[in-house]
């Protein structure tokens, strides 16, 4: 996936005035016909964006600080560019409203246009606000150091250029207590050491991964990590990602139930965290990390 022009020149300029024109929407298909897997079953879940730069102005002129999240339905037909958006909210840095319910709303409207589908937006502030976005721990274990017990020859991990999901069925010599089948089990772990590049500016993005699955095939940690590492050199976007995730543990484990999720490191003073699942009551609530 490559995307050229504007956005992914290295100096910008930045607008002063309200510019929602500045929002560049890309085709979720772009990332999907990738996949090459049932589209139809990566559109339950949501992107959650957050912003830690917003800034506008009272009727007074006086600069107003928040917090946003912007949660964005994944059946929506487009994202919105990670860029554009930071220009789009700085575009309102030196814009007047009488009341941040104004501010919430136009840039719901803006979004939703942009990504045609319904965006939520809310605005927290500093100080009241403060407890919707306290830190939070992934959930269940942490697998980035079940190949640490591996020897040099077996432990060792290649570079991949592209998403390797034969690696989750590379059992050879691994020492894994979780190789365990015929019956459904659930497992719920995450790794801290999800990367890969922004196809627009080909910087690295750092994330965390959690995964719920139950599931009736013999499951390894050290597989998984592995899977997970084929990713650091792979051009992506953040949702391009954890639908390649989802789509491959589904192939492959066949579950019966499946949640993936990122929370991924900021840039430009935007998060983005997308989730999948195989069952709209598998949802999670949104949260940040301590990396964010």
């Amino acid at each position: 996936m490559s995307i050229h022009g504007i956005l992914g020149e290295q100096t910008t300029d930045y607008p002063t005035e309200y510019s929602p024109e500045t929002l560049y929407p890309i085709a979720r298909s772009m990332g999907r016909d990738v996949i090459g897997w049932h589209t139809e079953q990566l559109t339950l879940g949501v992107d959650w964006w957050q912003a830690f730069e917003m800034s506008w102005l009272n009727t007074q002129g006086i600069s107003q600080v928040a917090i946003a999240r912007f949660s964005i339905p994944a059946s929506s037909p487009c994202i919105v560019e990670s860029k554009s958006l930071k220009l789009y909210l700085n575009s309102i840095n030196f814009t007047e409203f009488a009341t941040w319910e104004a501010v919430r709303v136009l840039i719901a409207k803006d979004l939703s246009a942009c990504v045609q589908a319904d965006v939520t937006v809310e605005l927290f502030g500093l100080e009241n606000d403060i407890s919707s976005l306290l830190i939070a721990q992934p959930e269940g274990v942490c697998i980035d150091n079940a190949l640490d017990a591996l020897s040099d020859s077996t432990g060792k991990v290649a570079l991949c250029e592209h998403p390797d999901a034969s690696l989750l069925q590379d059992q050879t010599q691994v020492d894994d207590s979780n190789l365990e089948g015929g019956k459904p089990q659930p497992y719920t772990f995450y790794s801290n050491l999800l990367r890969s590049n922004c196809p627009v500016t080909n910087q690295p993005d750092w994330g965390t991964l959690a995964v719920s699955i139950t599931t009736d095939k013999p499951f390894s940690n050290a597989n998984m990590l592995r899977y997970i590492l084929s990713f650091r050199q792979h051009n992506g976007f953040h949702e391009q990602c954890v639908e390649q995730i989802f789509a491959d543990l589904s192939q492959y484990y066949a579950p019966s139930k499946l949640m993936v999720r990122a929370w991924y490191t900021r840039r430009g003073g935007i998060d983005i965290n997308p989730c999948r699942v195989s069952d709209i009551g598998l949802m999670p609530k949104p949260s940040r990390l301590i990396r964010q």
